[in-house]
Formats: C-alpha cells, structure tokens, sequence
C-alpha cells in the first residue's frame, strides 16, 4: 500500500507527462492508476531505465506501466524506443493511440 504522503502518485498527472498525453489518456477514462501500478514506477531506478518484471492477470493495467515507462524516458532522452505487442489488433490500437 501507498503512504498517504504518495497517495499523489496514482493520478496520471503526477508523474511528468505532456499536457497532450494526459489529454489521450483522459478521453480514453484513465485519470489515475491502481496502487500497485505506482508501487511499480517507484520500484529502484525503474524511471531511470533499469530494468523492472511484474506480472498480473489479463486486463489488470500492465500495458499502462510499460506505456508510462516508455513515454517517460522517450521524451526525457529523445532516444527511440521498441514496443512488441502480442497481436496485430493491439499493435494497431496502440499505433494509433501513441501517434
């Protein structure tokens, strides 16, 4: 569980993301995260590129961490970045999602 003192980090707002990012995100009904997706983000040095590995059952939000993981260190060191995706209908949803 978050401390209140971090209760913050769940809405999408708090962690540095473009105005139009969060525009995206909040058409699509996500203005903040679930717990365990924060305790994610905040794990070691995982916003500065290390390394992170979770698992949760299907349709729990585990494509939202990696998305906010990618946007964040895209943006911050204008370097590219490589998304694989398991199926050709959810690479073409996030394609025109992230465009």
């Amino acid at each position: 569980n978050l401390p209140e003192d971090q209760a913050d980090k769940l809405l999408l707002a708090s962690w540095g993301l473009p105005k139009a990012v969060l525009e995206k995100y909040h058409s699509l009904g996500v203005v903040q995260m679930f717990e365990w997706q924060a305790e994610c983000l905040m794990l070691g040095q995982v916003l500065e590129g290390k390394n992170l590995v979770y698992s949760a059952p299907t349709s729990a939000g585990k494509t939202l961490v990696a998305e906010l993981l990618i946007l964040k260190r895209v943006l911050e060191t204008r370097k590219k970045a490589l998304l694989i995706l398991p199926f050709v209908s959810v690479a073409k949803e996030k394609k025109c999602y992230l465009q």
